[in-house]
């Protein structure tokens, strides 16, 4: 019998659990979960701060999830080591949990980087996990006015979480437009515009290089005051167990289709880990729910043995703020690189697809994105161009672009 051992109780966790429950039900799981918190969905920690829904509506699975699948969960622990050659997960005060296949399903941790005076800054916070929130929220006032270190997808989604519960919101960024790993310039600018419109104030190509008390001293030499602070500037992937371990890192655990590490019997999913990105052919970092979700079971599977492979991530986000959404997925190559660009723009939308070697590769969708999933579909099933009436599918994606095989594949029958 095996002893299935998890570090970390994310959604990359419990897709672990289900795909090693998949071939074997009986074996123990037991998962060490550093938050005292079953698993939630984390992107609802916003919706939490806006009242659109509450700490019981958040988690990820149901509350009898845990006891259904005979999974052991140790709340508020945090594993310190692992040894290879014994098989042992260590634990902060020492304890041995012994395995016979793990899987480091750990997340990422908030990056902020150094600024001066950080440290004498008495309300600041973080953004990424439900007791971050928590804490934010007793601080926040009507009166309050709050500086947001970062314009990436976290710090605009903390943004709009409290907006309405403050005075005032400003973010700033080094970076010379908001979701700059995510959008382009023309769709950052439409997002901005559209956030701006909401009362946030933005201070791009712009940092911190100095806090004086309840005073951000920038780069541009422009001077912020502000009561709160949320520095959510960036996560790194949490690799330490597994570099001190000796397996291969770079900014990610490295693994392999089999969601396996360079050690034996180490397996890992989630944010923590650098898979394979289909659209440029190499490892990186893909920290997404849904990459998240599919390696954890293709883990679980291979942990409990049987073979599976997760050969499709891709980037992908889906966001939305204050009632505009956007949509986005894949690489986005330039004409220089051979990509090609197929653009619609006008004042309620936004859609930019990117071609290259008779293959979609990506895409950028802003108010209209109700049928990206075939877009994406296309993306992850590297579904050539050739097969399917391409000028059609760009203007109005529908099922109906695709050859009848193709149709057949998709729905299980002749279409």
């Amino acid at each position: 019998m095996e002893q299935y051992v998890i570090i970390g109780n994310g959604v990359a966790a419990v897709s672990c659990i289900e795909g090693i429950r998949s071939v074997d039900t009986e074996s123990p799981i037991t998962v060490l979960a550093a938050e005292p918190h079953p698993t939630y969905c984390r992107p609802l920690i916003s919706y939490y701060l806006e009242g659109k829904t509450t700490v019981e509506r958040m988690v990820y699975r149901k509350k009898s999830f845990y006891e259904e699948n005979h999974v052991t969960v140790r709340y508020g622990v945090t594993a310190h080591k692992i040894e290879i050659h014994t098989h042992e997960v260590f634990l902060e005060d020492g304890e041995s949990v012994p395995y016979t296949k793990l899987c480091i399903a750990a997340g990422s941790s908030p990056f902020v980087p150094p600024m001066k005076g950080l440290e004498k800054v008495e309300k600041q916070f973080r953004f990424q996990t439900l007791d971050d929130a928590l804490a934010l929220e007793q601080a926040l006032t009507p009166d309050a006015k709050v500086l947001i270190v970062g314009a990436g997808l976290i710090g605009l989604k903390c943004a709009e979480g409290i907006h309405g519960r403050v005075a005032s919101i400003t973010v700033c960024d080094l970076a010379p437009r908001i979701l700059s790993s995510i959008f382009d310039d023309l769709c950052a600018a439409r997002m901005q515009a559209h956030l701006e419109q909401h009362g946030i104030s933005f201070l791009l190509n712009d940092t911190v290089t100095e806090f004086k008390g309840q005073t951000a001293v920038m780069k541009s030499g422009a001077k912020v005051d502000f009561d709160i602070l949320v520095a959510a500037v960036g996560v790194r992937a949490n690799i330490g167990l597994v570099k001190a371990a000796g397996g291969n890192c770079n900014r990610g655990i490295v693994v392999d289709a089999r969601c396996a590490t360079s050690m034996p019997d180490v397996y890992a999913a989630g944010d923590c880990t650098e898979g394979y990105d289909l659209t440029i052919g190499a490892n990186r970092v893909l920290a997404l729910l849904p990459n998240a979700n599919m390696q954890g079971y293709c883990a679980g599977q291979n942990m409990a043995g049987k073979a599976a492979a997760f050969d499709k991530g891709i980037p992908m986000n889906s966001i939305g703020f204050f009632g505009l959404h956007a949509m986005t997925a894949g690489t986005y190559f330039s004409e220089q690189e051979g990509g090609v660009c197929y653009e619609e723009c006008d004042d309620k939308h936004i859609k930019r697809i990117y071609t290259k070697d008779d293959h979609m590769t990506g895409f950028l969708l802003i108010g209209d994105v109700e049928k990206a999933g075939i877009y994406t579909a296309m993306i992850r099933n590297r579904t050539p161009l050739y097969s399917v009436t391409y000028d059609a599918l760009q203007k109005d994606p529908s099922f109906a672009s695709f050859s009848a095989e193709k149709r057949g594949q998709i729905f299980g029958g002749v279409v």
